[in-house]
């Protein structure tokens, strides 16, 4: 990338997001100031300032005050120490959402370990992949027991890695995401800014988490910062539509987030319009593209709240763009303007404003662990290619119009069509396959695929068992159409997927 062609934006005057505290370190970076020394030191601040507050609550399971939290995850580091584990080493974490994971995280990172956040949905091909990159040197299975020894807690720092996050890109292989414990600060105090959260240390902010702790929305901007705040983190593992009713009332939630599939069936629940709705304050979503009818729904659904959307990616800790509710239907294809100590740039395409979005900020990894060709593609002199494509308007709101990097979003969870194309290409009886999103009310996309057959003909039954082996289950395409003659590409052989989008008429889904 030639720099000197991007459109670096300014912040417009119509941006509403507080700059105070802000300031430029010596490299033009904007940074918060004040922030803890690490994760660790704020968790054992809010110990010894409210240890009796309830830090974490597992739907039908235990609670764990302040105190409780951080003396249980240091005995864990102890254990994990007590089992060789030297500062930098890596953890993985392939518990469900609930207590133990929440212990397994804190624990490693007060053993000076890196915490690896491993899809629980994930095949075991996949799995291996993933703790093969990171170099795993314990790995917490479902069935392995929290490790337990005499307390430990190490003294980390701000810059130092805190934990890694794996994303799937266009290669199809996750790639790790090195995340320090600034990046995961930065966010928080991002989220707290632009949800307007309230800022008094155990003030009784309440939030349900419903999606993987394993995803950036779910740790980040809902975990993380219910803890930079001494607030209570509801955790559900199982996302049952009548239980997250239930649970809004029984735990008193203030602050919903989720993806827009999730709340469009949450609205049409029929448990959903006798919910006492009066505790929640914020919902916010993100993920997936949004409908302003949706918007308007929620808005109605939930009139003591504000609503906002989000929007940012695994190499960015979260955000890096927020529309507030002033905003949330009038404009509800925005993902709205920058935040506080985030910098955007358009790499044009169609003009300066039209163009691929590019990103630089504090809460933003500097690299892929483990691989410097995806570093080398995907970051230049400080700024991160989002791969999507975005117009900006006069007033700072960027809209998402394109996906550069291919990407099938089903449901908030993003699906590399590489991947599920590499796989489909080995399958018994496959050509050819192509992998595209087809649009879905509910969920957004679901993954489509287009097969050429072999000469001996093609069973879909075997492909798709085939497929079911290999990937997991989100990824396994829902719609199969067999093509005659080879698929349409360029003349250096790339897959023409406009074209097909274009020409495809699907049959019924497949389940």
């Amino acid at each position: 990338m030639n720099t000197d062609r991007i459109t670096i934006l300014r912040r417009s005057a119509e941006n509403p997001f507080p700059m105070h505290g802000v300031h430029r370190d010596a490299k033009r970076m904007a940074q918060y100031e004040g922030l803890p020394e690490s994760l660790v030191a704020m968790l054992r601040h809010h110990a010894d300032a409210i240890p009796d507050a309830e830090a974490v609550v597992e739907v039908d399971g235990p609670r764990l005050s302040y105190r409780q939290l951080f003396d249980r995850a240091s005995r864990v580091a102890g254990g994990l120490r007590g089992r060789g584990l030297k500062t930098g080493d890596r953890v993985a974490l392939r518990y469900p959402a609930g207590i133990r994971w929440v212990l397994a995280f804190w624990g490693t990172l007060m053993a000076g370990g890196i915490p690896v956040a491993v899809n629980t949905r994930f095949t075991a091909p996949e799995i291996a992949d993933v703790l093969g990159d990171a170099g795993v040197a314990v790995d917490l299975d479902e069935s392995a027991p929290l490790p337990e020894g005499d307390p430990y807690v190490a003294g980390p720092r701000c810059d130092d890695v805190a934990a890694i996050f794996y994303t799937s890109g266009t290669t199809g292989r996750p790639k790790g995401v090195p995340t320090t414990h600034r990046a995961f600060l930065s966010n928080a105090e991002t989220a707290i800014r632009c949800f307007e959260l309230p800022r008094d240390i155990g003030a009784g902010l309440r939030t349900l988490i419903s999606v993987p702790l394993f995803h950036v929305t779910g740790c980040n901007s809902q975990f993380l910062v219910a803890t930079a705040l001494g607030g209570t983190s509801v955790l559900m593992p199982n996302r049952d539509l009548a239980r997250i009713c239930e649970v809004i009332v029984e735990e008193r939630i203030s602050f919903l987030v989720t993806v827009p599939a999730i709340y469009a069936l949450l609205l049409q629940h029929p448990a959903f319009d006798t919910t006492d709705l009066r505790s929640v304050r914020r919902v916010g979503y993100g993920g997936a593209p949004i409908t302003a009818a949706l918007v308007r729904k929620l808005q109605n659904a939930f009139p003591d709240a504000v609503v906002f959307n989000g929007y940012g990616m695994t190499e960015t800790a979260s955000l890096l763009t927020v529309l507030p509710d002033a905003d949330a239907a009038d404009h509800a294809d925005s993902v709205g303007y920058a935040a506080p100590v985030v910098d955007l740039a358009i790499d044009p395409v169609d003009g300066p404003y039209h163009g691929e979005l590019l990103a630089r900020g504090p809460n933003i990894t500097t690299g892929y662990w483990n691989q410097p060709d995806a570093t080398a593609a995907t970051f230049t002199d400080g700024w991160v290619h989002t791969g999507d494509i975005a117009t900006v308007d006069q007033a700072g709101r960027v809209t998402i119009v394109d996906r550069a990097k291919d990407m099938i979003n089903r449901g908030g969870e993003n699906i590399s069509s590489l991947e599920v194309e590499q796989v489909l290409d080995s399958a018994p009886g496959v050509a050819e396959a192509a992998v595209i999103g087809v649009p879905d009310e509910v969920m957004g996309e679901k993954v489509g695929a287009i097969l050429v057959a072999g000469a001996d003909g093609i069973d879909i039954d075997a492909v798709i068992s085939y497929a079911a082996s290999r990937l997991a289950d989100y990824k396994i395409p829902q719609y199969v159409e067999v093509m005659d003659g080879p698929l349409p590409r360029n003349p250096a052989g790339k897959l023409l997927k406009a074209q097909l989008r274009d020409g495809i008429v699907w049959a019924d889904p497949l389940r």
